[in-house]
């Protein structure tokens, strides 16, 4: 009985090695070539919101608004107070169904305030979306047209969420983007 006498191949473990380290650098080299010009950034959107012209100017009209709708719930809420007043005044003096009438319109002045207010306030939030994101659009549009003309592939967005947790210096291009967002905003303007 002869035994066979098998010997490790060794070389094997070096072609496979080989082939590995030569597909990986092959794989790197393609994958560096095709996306060496792939520009990818980011924009904080806080700080957009807080120092591009165009969204400042929605919330002055906003708040202008703002302005007016309080004045009013002023006005309602100084007519309550005074229907209250001449009440307590002439409550002594008035016969039982002027009272009741009295209570009763004071009763209505109350509601129509209530009213108003939370109607007010569904206002200031549809005004105040509608402001924002007619912004929001603005700020979207220049930031394709500002993509597409410095070449970027993406162009994130980060927020207080914290949406990017890290990001290498140079690719907050936010200034950047503000300040010709505003130029443009400007020049649209005049």
């Amino acid at each position: 009985m002869s035994k066979q006498v098998t010997i490790p191949k060794k070389n094997n473990y070096f072609v496979l090695a080989y082939h590995i380290v030569i597909t990986g650098i092959v794989v790197f080299l393609l994958l560096s070539y095709f996306f060496k010009n792939d520009k990818i950034a980011y924009v904080d959107s806080t700080k957009i919101f807080n120092e591009y012209k165009g969204a400042a100017e929605a919330k002055k009209v906003f708040q202008t608004k703002a302005k007016v709708w309080q004045s009013n719930i002023d006005t309602l809420t100084n007519e309550v107070k005074t229907a209250i007043q001449k009440y307590e005044k002439s409550l002594a003096t008035m016969s039982s169904k002027e009272q009741v009438l009295a209570k009763q319109l004071i009763q209505i002045k109350q509601k129509q305030l209530a009213d108003y207010q939370r109607g007010i306030q569904d206002n200031a939030k549809q005004e105040d979306g509608k402001l924002t994101q007619a912004v929001v659009v603005q700020i979207n549009a220049f930031l394709t047209k500002y993509g597409k003309a410095h070449n970027y592939k993406m162009i994130l967005i980060a927020n207080q969420s914290g949406t990017i947790a890290y990001a290498r210096e140079g690719l907050d291009i936010t200034s950047t983007v503000i300040e010709e967002l505003n130029n443009e905003y400007s020049s649209d303007k005049k």
